[in-house]
């Protein structure tokens, strides 16, 4: 059967959009891997400290933590193209910032400006493949396709980090987004059709404020305690604030009718209990790995190239068992999925903590291999349990908050593991000790919340309460039958 010219046309202007979407979650995902292959060479040419690594580090995922859920609102309501173009714009902007950032300091403050385009770019990208797909088959195709563009990038970023870092330094690593950032600009100015939902909410101001600055003063109080001291008043200080502005937090969302982070949701155990377990996740998996180069450099001598791609076990395994958890958690349960998950990643990270100086390679890239495949079991099972444990309206909702959680989990892990460290170091360990101590509690924090989901990440009875918003962040978006099209900007 011949196609029509309007079909072959369409077809044309979804796969452009599909490589526009994919490529900015490329982008996005690439920088969440590519900055550990260089942090050596950083705190080498920057000459600074451990804090400043994990500044560095925290900074960019704490922005992206926090404002996913507003960003996925903000595309839907004041229109997904300009929201995707505007965050590419700031990403590949604060990229050139990093890059040409004369201190620690100012990465830092670059890296908050990526984190807050990221934050904008990579809902909007989705919500934009999900609007042009409203064919289930086609929709499932396509964000099979946007998912694999993020393991690719996660795949990438070792290796690319290494070669970079090694033949141009520690700037070429933001560099890279540069022609990546012009491209889509000028592809998503000429091709992109602008579509909103004409329902979306607003976004919620307060409960984004107060979710930002409170987890970023505890942030502060955990990274900074290491280095300060825990009884410094600055920390004391940056402590209780923290306290009072989450309780805040939580005041504030108990109250608003349609508040970013509905309340109700956690009277569902199995939201709950996946949300919980989605923290460990992020905690466990960011917080080692933010020490995987360091490990390969400073303890073992490894040159930063050779570092990069000593720690691409974890991330091909992860890409490799990803596409799989789904259906396993599909024929097997959530629960057993995720628990044998945690029960794998948990001794990995206990393994992690036995190697030194003198470990050969072949004894230790099988580790680093255990941790990716147990932690690629858990993250889509976890999600597609939140999901489960809402209504159906409420899936984009819970799985942008389950991403939320990961996010959350990452940037505690570096603070805390982080922490850890410079306890044994303070102590008078060397650095080598230190990362001992960290992939322990890493490992032994995992290995209790396997006990935690096989105990009680069972089924729940959906909420019944109405969706109150709609929300395109997360890996498993809704659609929503009120999203029109829109004049292109």
């Amino acid at each position: 059967m011949a196609v029509s010219p309007a079909a072959e046309g369409s077809r044309g202007d979804r796969a452009v959009l599909l490589t526009v979407t994919c490529l900015g979650q490329f982008m996005v995902l690439l920088d969440n891997t590519i900055v550990g292959a260089a942090l050596p060479d950083m705190q080498h040419r920057l000459h600074t400290q451990l804090t400043g690594l994990q500044w560095i580090v925290d900074a960019y995922v704490l922005l992206v933590a926090m404002l996913l859920l507003a960003g996925g609102v903000f595309a839907d309501r004041f229109g997904r193209k300009r929201v995707y173009l505007t965050g590419v714009a700031v990403f590949t902007a604060a990229s050139l910032a990093c890059s040409l950032a004369p201190s620690t300091g100012w990465l830092i403050a670059g890296r908050v400006l990526q984190g807050i385009g990221a934050a904008a770019l990579s809902p909007a990208s989705l919500a934009l493949l999900v609007a042009a797909h409203p064919v289930p088959r086609e929709r499932i195709r396509a964000i099979g396709l946007w998912a694999g563009f993020s393991g690719i990038g996660l795949a990438a970023g070792p290796v690319a980090g290494g070669v970079l870092t090694e033949a141009f330094g520690w700037p070429a690593i933001f560099l890279v987004n540069l022609p990546i950032g012009v491209v889509l600009l000028l592809a998503g100015l000429r091709t992109l059709q602008e579509t909103r939902n004409p329902t979306a909410p607003a976004i919620d101001v307060p409960g984004t404020a107060l979710s930002v600055v409170g987890v970023g003063a505890l942030t502060y109080s955990l990274i900074e305690g290491g280095a300060r001291g825990w009884t410094s008043p600055a920390v004391l200080a940056s402590s209780t604030a923290a306290v009072i502005l989450l309780a805040a937090f939580v005041a504030v969302e108990a109250r608003r009718r349609a508040p970013m982070l509905p309340l109700r949701l956690f009277r569902q155990r199995l939201f709950t209990v996946s949300n919980t377990a989605m923290v460990v996740v992020g905690f466990a998996l960011m917080g080692s790995s933010f020490f995987f180069s360091q490990f390969f450099v400073y303890v073992q001598g490894s040159s930063i190239l050779r570092a990069g791609l000593q720690t691409l076990p974890t991330t091909l395994a992860m890409v490799i068992v990803s596409p799989y958890a789904g259906r396993l958690a599909a024929r097997y349960g959530f629960r057993a999925v995720v628990t044998v998950g945690l029960a794998v990643a948990g001794p990995g990270l206990l393994a992690l903590g036995t190697v030194d100086a003198d470990t050969g390679y072949g004894n230790v890239w099988w580790r680093l291999a255990v941790v990716g495949i147990g932690f690629a079991l858990t993250m889509s099972p976890l999600t597609g349990a939140a999901i489960q444990a809402v209504a159906p309206q409420e899936g984009g909702l819970a799985s942008g908050i389950s991403s939320t959680t990961r996010q959350i989990g990452a940037v505690l892990g570096v603070a805390v593991l982080g922490a850890v460290v410079r306890a044994r170091q303070a102590d008078g360990a060397s650095f080598e000790s230190g990362l001992h101590s960290a992939f322990v509690v890493a490992g032994a924090l995992t290995l209790a919340t396997a006990v935690l989901t096989g105990v009680w990440l069972g089924r729940s009875k959906p909420a019944e309460e109405p969706a109150a918003r709609h929300h395109s962040a997360g890996a498993s978006p809704v659609t929503n039958s009120n999203d029109t099209p829109a004049k292109s900007s």
